[in-house]
């Protein structure tokens, strides 16, 4: 039988070269895990996908890409079926941003995690800034939008939710809200992500004894789509802010916490309470028509409420810890000489 195929050309047999070395990227512990959230990105997934190909291949690392679908209503899922080199996952329905980064995290292999959004305004290029500025000794590299192209609502809400940030936490950073960072592995062996955690996950690691660090990156127009942002996410992030607050203080010891506070707050109730006594019985004042025994009696029972949540909270803590096998520390090395 005659054979009528047709002569492979080079360009082909190049394709089919990156074709298998992007097989070989996708395998065990790739050098880069780029992590990316969508939600009705239709108009941008095949643009981000290919500048990151182009921006890994750059760096002459091996990689995979990882596009979590966030419940998008759009042509999100259907174009990133297309995509190659690509793990794709795909939720039931729409969770928010957190939870498509945690998922992400928990379904990637990469040395050094990747995080991006997917509305193009972070841009792939930078990539290797945040891996030169690891190779300084640093866990955590977060990205500083430092010349923003949002819009006016957006740049004032998130300078708000900065100072509130620096009060509470102080993470050291300039821009929590940008998602282009870099992580390394080991940041996620026991990170879980809730609510609107994810602009906090700096903070966090930091909490357990990572070091973080910050530079200046590129910051886009959007060019498709819609922004995503609303006031709604500003206070779920002050709410967040405040557990990490928690976590950073009291993690520990919440008994201090709410113990103290108890303490404080049933301490005013007795001193009120004996003032009250000696009014009434020393001087014959009438207390039926007063509000102060009312206010006395309320004082004493919450004082004795935040000492037994303190209590509770305590054993919470202890029992978190034990089941994930750890404790409240993190060792960084161990050096046998």
């Amino acid at each position: 039988m005659e054979n009528t195929s047709q002569p492979r050309t080079k360009d082909a047999e190049n394709d089919d070269q990156k074709s298998e070395q992007d097989i070989f990227m996708r395998g065990k512990n790739p050098d880069l895990s780029v992590v990316v959230p969508l939600f009705n990105e239709e108009g941008n997934v095949r643009e981000l996908h290919q500048r990151i190909v182009e921006a890994c291949r750059a760096l002459g690392k091996t990689f995979e890409i990882v596009f979590i679908d966030d419940g998008s209503t759009d042509k999100t899922n259907e174009i990133c079926r297309t995509l190659s080199p690509l793990k794709f996952i795909v939720q039931r329905k729409w969770f928010g941003q957190t939870a498509a980064f945690d998922a992400g995290f928990k379904n990637s292999t990469g040395e050094i995690v990747i995080t991006m959004d997917g509305d193009l305004q972070n841009d792939p290029a930078d990539i290797g800034k945040l891996l030169k500025k690891m190779d300084e000794g640093y866990d955590v590299v977060s990205g500083w939008r430092k010349d923003r192209k949002d819009k006016f609502f957006k740049k004032f809400n998130s300078r708000i939710a900065n100072i509130v940030r620096k009060i509470l936490i102080d993470d050291g950073i300039q821009d929590s809200g940008c998602s282009l960072k870099a992580y390394k592995r080991e940041c996620f062996d026991d990170l879980d992500l809730f609510g609107e955690m994810h602009r906090f996950i700096p903070a966090a690691l930091k909490i357990q004894g990572f070091k973080v660090g910050e530079i200046p990156v590129s910051h886009h127009p959007r060019k498709h789509g819609v922004t995503k942002y609303n006031w709604k996410r500003g206070v779920k992030g002050i709410v967040d802010m405040i557990s990490i607050w928690f976590w950073k203080k009291y993690a520990n010891r919440p008994l201090h916490l709410f113990g103290a506070g108890g303490l404080l707050v049933f301490g005013l109730g007795f001193i009120l309470t004996a003032v009250l006594f000696v009014e009434k019985f020393a001087y014959g004042v009438r207390m039926s028509d007063k509000n102060w025994p009312l206010v006395a009696v309320f004082l004493l029972l919450t004082g004795i409420q935040l000492f037994i949540f303190g209590l509770l909270a305590d054993i919470a803590t202890k029992s978190y810890y034990k089941a994930h096998g750890g404790m409240n520390y993190k060792i960084k090395e161990i050096i046998e000489n």
